[in-house]
């Protein structure tokens, strides 16, 4: 007989303000422990440079994490002219250095370039698997690591401050993928100047913002694991922009049990009157998330179903 994992049964999201200096992992180990919580995933890994947004899915909402994964991201970073480094930030060994630096006007001309659909090469420190293997694992080894590049969405980039000739502050909203650290070390080099980030803040993350986020600190202010649990926001938080479709308590059943749902009736014409084949609702009953679920061929096809 399997031993049961230990821990509540906590379910719902809660997005931590991380500090610089601590992993991702850190972060959701320490925060595990402080809510006692059986199951815990997160959002998309921070450096341990980065600081901001770092959401956690914990118990049935680790099925929501693929689409808040989907989801834009919006960072604020400072580049650093004039050297590149081997992890692309200041947390690396310079490997090469630059006196040129680059006027305003030569930045905005050229942010353009990386704006849409763009190549990029993730850095080499980086959790990109080869062969079967990280990448930072092969790069801390020492071995010499070619990485593919890969498409990217660029949304916006934006040159917001030039505090001093040496340094710039962008603000970049972008989508799956994108890693600010090559972004920085790219511009730099179609500067002619070289560049690596300084400091990285993540802003928004799919439907959360900073009003969204705690700190490491105020979470463990808390008495006992009871106070942290309050809070937790609910899972469907993570699906805001996914329409609800409410189920009667039949459809429910049928759902939860992982069957489809039959919309083709007449009398079912108004409830799908919006919705397109292919599209992706919420399916609730009694104010709770029941499914996730995908519009097909007049049926309602659970993708995930969650217990709640």
């Amino acid at each position: 007989m399997a031993r049961r994992r230990k821990g509540r049964n906590v379910n719902g999201w809660l997005v931590i303000d991380k500090p610089s200096g601590v992993t991702s992992t850190d972060v959701v180990n320490r925060v595990r422990r402080l809510l006692d919580a059986r199951k815990v995933g997160h959002g998309g890994t921070l450096d341990p440079l980065a600081t901001g947004l770092l959401p956690l899915a914990f118990g049935e909402a680790t099925k929501t994490v693929a689409w808040v994964m989907e989801g834009e991201k919006t960072y604020r970073f400072t580049v650093r002219w004039g050297e590149a480094t081997d992890s692309d930030d200041a947390e690396g060994e310079v490997v090469s250095r630059s006196d040129r630096r680059p006027s305003r006007e030569e930045i905005e001309a050229v942010l353009p370039r990386f704006i849409g659909l763009i190549d990029q090469t993730p850095p080499i420190y980086s959790a990109i698997k080869v062969d079967g293997q990280r990448a930072y694992d092969l790069a801390r080894d020492g071995e010499e690591i070619a990485l593919k590049s890969r498409k990217v969405h660029i949304i916006d980039f934006k040159l917001i401050e030039m505090p001093d000739r040496d340094h710039g502050i962008f603000e970049v909203t972008s989508g799956k993928g994108a890693y600010m650290r090559s972004l920085a070390r790219d511009l730099g080099e179609a500067l002619g100047c070289l560049g690596h980030i300084a400091q990285l803040r993540r802003l928004t993350v799919g439907p959360f913002t900073e009003e969204d986020a705690i700190s490491l600190d105020s979470l463990a202010e808390g008495e006992h694991c009871a106070a942290a649990v309050e809070q937790v926001l609910p899972v469907e938080t993570a699906l805001d922009d996914i329409p609800a479709l409410a189920l009667t308590e039949p459809e429910a059943v049928r759902m939860r049990s992982g069957q489809a749902i039959s919309l083709l009736s007449r009398s079912q014409a108004e409830r799908v009157r919006d919705l397109e084949p292919g599209d992706t609702v919420c399916a609730m009953s009694g104010g709770k998330l029941v499914a996730i679920a995908r519009f097909e061929a007049g049926e309602l096809r659970p993708v995930r179903v969650l217990n709640l």
